[in-house]
Formats: structure tokens, sequence, C-alpha cells
């Protein structure tokens, strides 16, 4: 039997059949926007009748963790529940593709993955469009969209705000009208906590042809804090010597941009201990280096907004304001003083994802403090076309784009989102838009993070490689590359320079091999030694480094969604998934395993009275891996 609310979001659907007809081309905002029950209503009605032809189109889509083990659910379980609530609505699309359930007459597309998701999912790797952000909403209404669905906030003075996902839909629905070659519906739903956003989000009642205002019954889907390592601290400690006082940051999702964002208030609040810790290093300078302070602030032109904005905004350095007049704008970066301070954006953002603190942070914005942080298409935030590219270039000044990646090839090329055989990781996103952007603008810089080395089943590897076969970033429009080891400039570098450069951040004890095949191939000259500042470049070294100074560098810098308990367990699990592939690490654990050593890791797991032999297996290896 279903209820009021399945009932009144079975009338959207009908409408919408009724009106559009039975081939129903649903465009779906990436992240946090998307409206899950109304998107399940729609897929439950192409199940039943498989006459309606449901073509989904959307990306990241975000599903709450999925244990694959009944040891993990019992770790994951409480988590789950404490972030998401008890009954949060999973999308059945995607219960569906991970199933392999997904009837015929439904297809689902995607340009971005959560990271990770689509590795052995063919359907969803056949499935996926490969597109620049900024050309996102182009391929859309090429792909037939007729309806578009997402989250909105308001009303507030009788006017909407696209919230967390004007980034796809202000584009796409200009495109879709300036083509008037098919009917089209736009669909809001109210969802009573999504942060009122102002800027181009900020929308008249008629940019939808339906506004529903049933309780969505679906929490804001909030990501876990994730631990950020010493090797990550590392990178970002390089990464924030980038910034410069005065300009403009634009940055992505993860443990290397919490580092970078940690780093960046290390500097700014005890500039003494900063300075310090580099001459410890030692670094090979950069031409551009800043060490400072950040007196004037930064200003944040990100196509994602989320928790790193707000914690440079607490420690005071999201502060340097923009504003949409070119004249007051030159005026204020001469250094001039104007009437308008205080009153200008120091945010400017495409979408927003993150944890509930940062939701609620947003939530609790004041009238003086919110129309500082505005929100806008992609088509605004990631380029430099459309009419006000002088205007752009004068908010953006000294602007830094700081992404990460997975690998870098010996002359520069990056790989961010996908394998040698072409499978898909995540998706380009808008990652090659701020690449070129940063090289159409004199002042400005595109920086690439990554870790020199990786931790795989037959051991560590390098991030730096002579070559692969698939790549996201191509060698010409190389710039910047930071690892734990330091920053390498590639911008305008002959691909000699390119690959001393890299050599000289990358792990000593891959460096010998990849000079040997340089030189083989003629890119450097036979008797090119590698740099002895280079031949430190160990885990070894880092930990002597930083190690000196951990409390500078917490684990969770920014704190944690888990326990303390459940901070020792995650690791544990995940060692003891590891030794699971190799027998005798599995009869060393079992031997070493004392369950009378850890009585609350096992309590927590439910292992502390065994009832069975599994169990009692169980536990002791759970001894064996917890610290």
């Amino acid at each position: 039997m279903t209820d009021r609310s399945d009932d009144a979001l079975d009338a959207v659907v009908d409408r919408v059949l009724e009106r559009l007809g039975k081939q129903i081309v649903l465009g779906l905002p990436l992240g946090l926007g998307k409206p899950n029950r109304m998107i399940n209503a729609f897929y439950r009605r192409a199940c039943d009748d498989s006459s309606i032809r449901l073509d989904i189109v959307t990306a990241l889509s975000l599903d709450i963790p999925q244990p694959k083990h009944w040891l993990e659910e019992r770790l994951m379980g409480p988590i789950v529940e404490r972030l998401f609530g008890k009954d949060y609505p999973r999308l059945d699309y995607l219960v569906g593709l991970q199933s392999g359930s997904l009837p015929d007459n439904v297809t689902v597309t995607e340009f971005y993955f959560q990271s990770g998701a689509a590795l052995g999912q063919p359907r969803m790797q056949r499935h996926y469009v490969s597109s620049n952000y900024t050309h996102v909403a182009r391929d859309l209404a090429d792909r037939g969209i007729n309806v578009c669905m997402q989250f909105v906030a308001g009303p507030v003075d009788g006017r909407y705000s696209l919230s967390c996902n004007p980034d796809v839909t202000l584009d796409l629905v200009r495109v879709l009208r300036e083509r008037q070659d098919h009917p089209f519906m736009t669909i809001a739903q109210v969802h009573p906590d999504l942060p009122f956003m102002h800027g181009d989000a900020m929308v008249e009642a008629e940019f939808f042809d339906e506004i529903v205002e049933t309780d969505p019954d679906q929490r804001l889907f909030a990501l876990p804090r994730a631990p950020v390592s010493l090797q990550d601290h590392a990178v970002g400690f390089h990464a924030s010597r980038l910034m410069a006082d005065g300009g403009t940051l634009q940055i992505g999702i993860g443990s290397l941009s919490d580092a970078l964002v940690h780093s960046m208030i290390l500097r700014h609040r005890d500039n003494a201990r900063y300075r310090r810790l580099l001459e410890q290093l030692e670094p090979e300078r950069w031409k551009h280096e800043e060490r400072g302070e950040f007196e004037q602030g930064i200003y944040g032109a990100s196509e994602m907004f989320m928790d790193a904005f707000m914690h440079l905004y607490r420690a005071g350095i999201l502060k340097r304001e923009v504003f949409d007049d070119i004249e007051l704008q030159q005026r204020i970066n001469r250094g001039e003083s104007v009437d308008q301070a205080g009153t200008g954006a120091i945010m400017d953002g495409g979408f927003f994802l993150g944890t509930r603190e940062f939701y609620d942070f947003l939530n609790e914005l004041d009238d003086k403090q919110r129309p500082r942080f505005r929100m806008h298409g992609v088509g605004r935030i990631n380029q430099l076309y459309g009419g006000s590219e002088a205007l752009e270039i004068a908010q953006r000044r000294h602007a830094r784009f700081i992404n990460t990646c997975m690998m870098v090839t010996a002359t520069g090329a990056a790989v961010s989102d996908g394998l040698a055989d072409h499978q898909v990781v995540s998706g380009v996103g808008g990652q090659y838009n701020f690449v070129a952007m940063a090289h159409a603008m004199e002042d400005g810089r595109s920086a690439l993070m990554l870790r020199a080395t990786r931790e795989a089943s037959d051991g560590t590897t390098s991030n730096i490689v002579w070559e692969y076969p698939h790549t996201t970033i191509p060698r010409h429009l190389r710039d910047l590359v930071v690892t734990e080891y330091g920053i390498a400039g590639l911008r305008g570098r002959t691909d000699e320079e390119c690959i001393q450069a890299l050599v000289g951040i990358m792990d000593a004890r891959f460096q010998d091999e990849l000079v040997e095949r340089a030189k083989k191939a003629g890119k450097l000259d036979r008797g090119w030694q590698v740099p002895a500042r280079a031949r430190r470049n160990t885990p070894a070294y880092l930990e002597e480094v930083f190690g000196t100074c951990s409390d500078d560098f917490p684990d969770y810098p920014f704190g944690s969604d888990f326990t303390e308990l459940e901070r020792e367990l995650i690791p544990a699990l995940k060692q003891l998934k590891t030794i699971a592939e190799s027998k005798p690490a599995l009869l060393g654990a079992l031997l070493r395993g004392r369950p009378g050593d850890h009585p609350k890791a096992l309590e927590r797991l439910g292992l502390d009275k065994p009832e069975s032999w599994k169990e009692r297996i169980y536990a002791r290896l759970v001894a064996a891996v917890v610290d």
C-alpha cells in the first residue's frame, strides 16, 4: 500500500507521461541534487510497463556504502545509520545496475562516476560519456533530454534557488529553450534542508513547469571525512607554497585537497612554524613561491564548493572580494579603496557537496554573509568564454587551479580518470577546463597533485611512469606537478627538462629505471645523473621530517565522523582483507591473534562472545590486526 507521498509522486509521473508520451529522457543533476524517491517513481513505472522507454542521463549517482562481508556490515551498519538515517532511499536504477537487473526498456548514461564505482561493471562502462563539464549541457540536449528534475531550496520572496546544482541545469535549460525542437519539462522538488544559495542559482518560479512540495523524506547526502596520511600531508604542504596572497583558488575534493587547505591554514596562523618546516625540507625553490600569511586573502572560483572553502573562510583566508563591474574590479586590483568593501563575493561555485557540518554552515549564513557565497552554471565557472572574459580574468587574478590525478607520464601527460583498458574510474569532469583556463591566463597556473607511489597487491609502484595508454590531460598542457617530494614546473620546458624535473619529485626507488628508459629513447643526455637532493626522496625521509611534527599534521585535521574505536577498526579490516589474499599471512595472523587483548574492538563487532567456529576464527584475526 502506497502512502500519500508515493501517490503524489505517481501523479507527477502521470502528468509527465500525459504531456510527453512514453519515451522519457530524464536528465538528473550530479551528486546532491537528485530527488531519489521521485526518480524511483519513474523507474518503478518503467519496470511495471515495458512500453515506457526510460533513458536516465546523469552523473555521480551517490550511494550509501554497501558492505561486502558480514564483518563489514557489523562495523558499517551503525555508521551508515548515523550518517544517513535508517531508511535512506537508495536509487533504484543504481541498485539495478549493480545487480544486473536493469530492465531492457531502461538505460542509464553517466558522464562522471563515484570514484571506482563503475570498475568491473560492464553496463556502466559501456554507457559512459566522456565529456568536459562545460560541454555536458550540449551533449545532454543532443541525447534528447525532455525532463529535467532536481531538488531546490525556497521559496524566499517568491524565488527559488537551484542551490547545490545550478551547474548543468542553468545551461541545459537555456540550450533546450533555444533549440525549441521538442517539448520538455523542468520539475523541481523542494527540500526543506537545502541551503538557499544566491548568484545565478536564484530563479523565478516560472523557471519550472512543476514544483513539488511533497516532503522528500531524504536526508542530504553527507560525505564522511576521510583520513589524511603523512604522504597526503606532504603533498598538500608543497602545494600550499603555490598559493598567492590576493589570488584565486580552485580545488577538488579528497584527502589531498584537505591536506593542502590544512597547510594553507598553518602557513597563515603560524607562519614561523611553517617556514621552519620548509627549511627542514630544503625544497627546490619554485620561482613564484609564496611563504607569507594571507593578508589580502583569496577568492574561491571552483566548480565544486565544499568543506575546504568553509575551513578557509573560518581561518580568515577566504576573504578577497570580487565584483561584477570591470572598472570597479580593476580599481580594487590596483589597490584603490572602494565604498563597496564588505559587499563583494568571496566564493563562486558550480555545485556543492560535503559533510553535515558544511550544510549546517551554509544554512546558518546570515543575510549579510549569504550573498557573498554564490552559485552559477559551469559555463560561467569553468571557462573564460561568454562575453565577460576581461571581468573574469580580473576577478581570478593569480589563479591556482589545483586538482588531483592518478599518474603522470615522463613528459607531463596526466592520467586522472581511467585505466589502460579504458575502464573509467571517475570521469574527466572539469579538470581539462581548468587546465586550459590556466594556460589562457597570463598569471594563472594549473597544478596537479598526486602521490609519488601507491600500494597494490603486487607491492609498491610509482605514479610517475614512462608512458600510459590512456591520458586525461595531454602533455602539451603540462604545467605544475606536485608530489610529497616537491614541485616540478613543466610549462614551456623541453621534454628533457620535464623528465629531469619529474625525476626530482618521484620516489628514489624508481628513478633509475625511468632515467634509463629516457636515455634509451634519446630523451635524456647519456651523461645526466640524478641529483643527490632527489636521492633522498623516500618514505623514511618524509617520516624523519614530518614525523617530528606529527601534531601539526593530524590524521583528521578537520575532525572525524567516526569514533576513536571506529578509526582503529576501519584500517584494521582493510588490512585483514589484504592478509586474506595470502594463506601464509592468514595463518600467521591466526597464530598471533589474542582476543583477550582487544575486548572493546571485538565487542563493537559482536565478536566478544563468539557463537560459532567462524566467529572464533574472525575474533583471532581481528585481534591480530587491531593496533
